[in-house]
């Protein structure tokens, strides 16, 4: 039988354009030319001044010899230049690449030669770190970049400038009408954001014009974002390109509220003062937030809803979020997913329960956002999705548009983590009888003691109960009877006091004997610029019998 579907109905000019998220900033300075677009310090831009200084860049990056398969890296805060190379290199055919500014000068000089940049556009703040990352480089034999210095206004610290372009000058001499064109294929490579390389190098992880545009939009319809929100740049731009929220706020024609950095009082004060809407976050930040003084928060009697990512938000953030009025949703994702690409989606009967039962249902990894074709659990060696029962474990896997392309110059990892036509994420999880997912652990995460394997996230979340618990990381110690014991590292709220024996009661009491930690550990937690704990770092450090003495 003839298809009569199949030819005299192909793809043209008029009903095919390859999806891109440049498409948004377009529609939203023909829309709303005058809408606030940013809001940094003194300074704000409409629109219509966001898409100029966007053209006016591309143009210059043009000018410069960049071109299709180049590599813009910024080493930024979040800041309108960042927003605005979210949209200009792309504009210009290159690929961004956001520097994580918290790195050492060795982990950025490699990943300047890896993704073989051509132009480095730098925040003065970073100039001492840059500077010898750019010397290394050169000691390899590295390539010249193109230096360009931003001097933010807001900036009053040292630094200086590295090259003899500065930035405001550059968009000045720029075209204002740049003529940008759709990348020819969607399928082409907007940016490289690399993860953290906490064993060996790091990875490029290298994403589409197509995902980051579904992205974006997903994270308006699967958080329910109304028009024109109001979002506070809490979550760097720099990690996985801010969840793809630069593309998000030009979808939604809103306001992004820069912030450069993170902190309570700054937090809360945007939030009255500019009437913020939403933000985003790891759990420490929530937490912050949880247990600043009350007074910080006087005024704020909007609405501000919150999404939380990162490790698996402990109950008592989510609780407290509640308690103090602020709506937060849990979304589950990696870098190379694009960020978030599953969401705790609410059920209506949810709002009856009582708090505890609506933290624990809200605290879950959820359901694949709208445009991921598929989120499940699955045995990694049989590839059979595990039964929904709350118990069996099995590893994280995504399915869709929203996975990377692969990584850069590495075709082994990409073969191994696209096996079986899944991504594996290597987090360890249970499907619950409703079909959400539930993390139990990473898998190098999980403690084997005696046989048993102990869940470090469970163990966590009961230690944030404690009311003198800011924040709490379990990792393996060595034993010599059980194997490897549960070991707790814990940094306690400020003015709080409590024992490790208090800690110990309050377990045992809560867990089976097992589970509970046999060290407990009082020190400041090592974070990640996202606000990550770094549990490598306390691996190691409980490696060592000195941390038990």
């Amino acid at each position: 039988m003839n298809n009569p579907y199949a030819s005299g109905l192909e793809k043209n000019a008029a009903n095919y354009t390859p999806l891109s998220p440049l498409s948004f900033i377009e529609r939203a300075a023909y829309t709303y030319p005058q809408r606030c677009a940013v809001i940094h310090g003194a300074r704000r831009y409409s629109w219509s001044q966001t898409y100029e200084r966007s053209r006016r860049l591309a143009s210059q990056l043009v000018r410069a010899g960049v071109a299709e398969g180049s590599t813009v890296a910024v080493m930024l805060n979040n800041t309108p230049e960042m927003l605005e190379c979210h949209f200009a290199v792309p504009m210009s055919g290159a690929v961004l690449n956001t520097l994580n500014t918290r790195l050492d000068p060795e982990s950025i000089a490699f990943m300047l030669r890896h993704g073989e940049a051509s132009v480095l556009i730098v925040d003065r703040e970073y100039s001492t770190m840059v500077k010898k990352a750019l010397a290394l480089l050169a000691v390899d034999g590295g390539r010249q970049l193109l230096l360009i210095d931003v001097d933010d206004s807001e900036y009053q610290g040292p630094g200086e400038r590295l090259g003899s372009v500065d930035y405001e000058q550059l968009l000045a001499d720029g075209d204002p009408a740049f003529a940008w064109k759709y990348p020819a294929d969607e399928w082409s490579a907007i940016s490289l954001n690399y993860t953290s390389g906490t064993t060996g190098n790091p990875k490029g992880v290298v994403y589409h014009h197509r995902g980051a545009y579904l992205n974006a939009v997903s994270n308006i319809v699967s958080w329910g974002m109304p028009p024109a929100s109001v979002y506070l740049w809490t979550l760097p731009m720099f990690h996985c390109n801010g969840w793809c929220f630069p593309w998000t706020m030009a979808a939604n024609a809103g306001t992004n509220v820069c912030l450069r950095r993170v902190d309570a009082k700054l937090i809360l004060d945007a939030i009255r003062t500019h009437r913020v809407s939403h933000y985003c976050g790891a759990p420490v930040v929530h937490s912050l937030l949880v247990n600043a003084p009350a007074q910080w928060r006087d005024g704020i009697s909007h609405k501000v809803s919150a999404l939380v990512a990162a490790a698996p938000p402990p109950a008592a953030v989510i609780e407290g979020m509640e308690r103090i009025g602020f709506d937060i949703t849990h979304v589950y994702g990696l870098t190379e997913t694009y960020g978030p690409a599953a969401v705790c989606a609410k059920q209506d009967e949810w709002a009856a329960l009582p708090i505890d039962a609506r933290t624990e249902r809200n605290g879950r990894q959820g359901v694949r956002y709208h445009l991921q074709e598929a989120v499940t659990v699955m045995d990694p060696q049989t590839m059979v999705e595990v039964p929904r029962d709350g118990e069996t474990m099995g590893e994280i896997m995504f399915r869709g548009n929203i996975v990377m392309k692969g990584y850069l110059k590495n075709p082994a990892a990409s073969a191994e983590a696209f096996a079986g036509g899944w991504y594996h994420t290597g987090d360890l999880a249970v499907l619950q009888p409703d079909g959400y997912i539930k993390i139990k652990d990473r898998s190098k995460d999980v403690i084997i003691s005696g046989g048993e394997n102990i869940s470090s996230v469970e163990v966590e979340d009961t230690l944030y109960g404690h009311p003198a618990v800011m924040a709490v990381a379990v990792v393996a110690a060595p034993d010599p009877k059980w194997g490897e014991v549960p070991c707790a590292f814990v940094e306690l709220k400020e003015g709080s006091v409590a024992s490790a024996e208090e800690l110990l009661e309050f377990c045992r009491a809560r867990m089976a004997r097992f589970k509970v930690p046999k060290h407990f550990i009082f020190e400041p937690l090592p974070k990640t610029s996202t606000g990550k704990i770094q549990k490598f770092v306390l691996r190691q450090r409980a490696k060592s019998t000195a941390a038990f003495e």
